[in-house]
């Protein structure tokens, strides 16, 4: 007759050591991994937005503004919340309901509303988005008009995983990217990005 046989105390207790090394391993690995997914994400949608503001200004033919909005005026110190896109009929930083331009240049003037095309969500409670500007504008033309510069983001204590957005003179977007095999990103310039 054959009887079951279970584990020992000596070898349940060798097993979980094993595993609980295991875990102690992967658990930092697994931790950079969420936080470099994380910057990714937002850095793509940065780069999204920054196309979508430039492309509807194209087609458009208005002026499309994007900056976070505090009581409807862009604010610099606001890069970590919400982030809007839109046409900015009189290019003065203000998302208004009511604006008198001259749409036609025939001399007579017209009452619109500005239109809000697109909204990003807030970036992560301790991250840091920065940029060089109140907003960024862009011209019928897809030229920047106000604002080249920057986009940085800097996950909280993971300074090597800073990645960044720049918007160059003629108004294309760019993301950093690892130039010299160091795992962190630089500007075309060579300079590493910072949030200091």
């Amino acid at each position: 007759m054959k009887t079951n046989q279970g584990f020992t105390i000596v070898e349940l207790m060798v097993g979980v050591a094993i595993l609980g090394i295991m875990i102690t391993l992967a658990v930092p690995s697994l931790n950079e991994m969420l936080t470099k997914m994380r910057v990714d994400d937002e850095i793509s949608q940065v780069h999204r937005l920054v196309s979508t503001a430039r492309n509807t200004a194209i087609n458009m033919e208005h002026p499309v503004t994007m900056c976070p909005l505090k009581a409807n005026k862009c604010d610099i110190s606001a890069w970590d919340e919400e982030i809007s896109v839109f046409i900015d009929l009189n290019s003065n930083g203000v998302f208004e309901s009511s604006v008198s331009i001259d749409v036609d240049n025939d001399g007579t003037m017209e009452t619109l509303a500005e239109t809000l095309i697109r909204v990003k969500r807030p970036v992560k409670e301790g991250d840091e988005l920065d940029y060089d500007f109140t907003r960024l504008t862009y011209a019928a033309t897809g030229q920047a008009t106000f604002g080249r510069g920057t986009f940085t983001y800097c996950p909280k204590d993971k300074s090597d995983f800073n990645r960044g957005v720049v918007v160059s003179f003629r108004g294309r977007a760019y993301k950093t990217k690892d130039i010299d095999g160091d795992d962190k990103d630089e500007l075309r310039s060579g300079g590493e990005l910072s949030c200091d």
